[in-house]
């Protein structure tokens, strides 16, 4: 069998790619063009330090630069959280100096800005640190046990890895002051209904369908799901005449391309497309 957008790759087997990062609290595979990163350490509900944060960041800069990496799943290890925040013995020891920092909100930043689709799949509690790092996904989706939450507040700080901007953005202003105010969990289902997550599923179904939806994102043109990431967002923070533009010049740079050819020409043809992002 092999995988319809290149008809050489076999599918169901996992690709060479060049050698991967030291990491002591995450683990990391890639299979059939999908990096799948897992935040590990399952003892203390995978709570974010600042090895993980750094070890995350490396992992991502690896897969950016791998072509053997087309899109990126996240999830945590074990049933119970995807990841419970902040480590608190970190923040406690926190100051004006690592607030000024801001290390989570620049890796989040980076993670919004990659130039590959990535998919956060929540196994669990997803609370401070660890919504911001799925909000910054370009897809969420949850296990039906899952809950979603920004508790800052009960701690005298706030949700300062982007939570109260792109929460906002998700969500809404005012569904998004109840969350931060109240410091109340959604349930999945809730956060279904609220839009900050696109599909709930059980549990033991929560990786596979993750990997399905990101199979379906890579069998798509390359260089059109790379420039839709880069306008839609952008085009969501300035007026609706400016974000049409960029939406007109990205459509021009894609008329341009092999992509657009091939993919017309699958379509006429009725066969599926070879797509080589050129």
């Amino acid at each position: 069998m092999t995988d319809p957008q290149h008809p050489s790759r076999p599918v169901g087997r996992a690709h060479p790619v060049g050698r991967a990062p030291d990491v002591a609290t995450l683990e990391v595979a890639v299979q059939d063009g999908i990096g799948t990163l897992t935040l590990s350490r399952p003892a203390q509900r995978n709570a974010l330090t600042a090895v993980m944060l750094r070890e995350i960041e490396e992992v991502l800069e690896h897969w950016e630069a791998e072509e053997a990496v087309r899109g990126i799943v996240l999830t945590g290890s074990g049933d119970k959280a995807f990841a419970a925040g902040a480590d608190i013995s970190e923040v406690a020891r926190w100051t004006l100096h690592d607030g000024l920092a801001a290390t989570m909100q620049r890796l989040n930043d980076r993670l919004e800005a990659c130039p590959k689709p990535t998919l956060a799949a929540l196994n669990g509690a997803a609370l401070g640190g660890g919504l911001e790092l799925a909000m910054s996904c370009d897809l969420r989706i949850a296990a039906e046990h899952a809950s979603l939450g920004l508790p800052e507040t009960g701690l005298g700080v706030l949700p300062g890895a982007g939570g109260t901007q792109r929460l906002s953005r998700l969500v809404g202003a005012g569904r998004a002051l109840e969350m931060v105010l109240t410091g109340r969990a959604l349930t999945a289902a809730q956060a279904e209904q609220y839009g900050l997550v696109t599909t709930v599923v059980p549990a033991a179904e929560l990786l596979p369908t993750a990997h399905e939806i990101m199979a379906g994102v890579l069998r798509r043109g390359p260089l059109a799901i790379r420039l839709a990431k880069m306008i839609i967002g952008p085009g969501g923070d300035t007026d609706q005449r400016t974000g049409l533009l960029l939406e007109q010049l990205a459509q021009t740079l894609l008329y341009t391309t092999q992509d657009k050819a091939e993919g017309t020409a699958a379509f006429l043809g009725k066969r599926p497309p070879d797509f080589e992002g050129r």
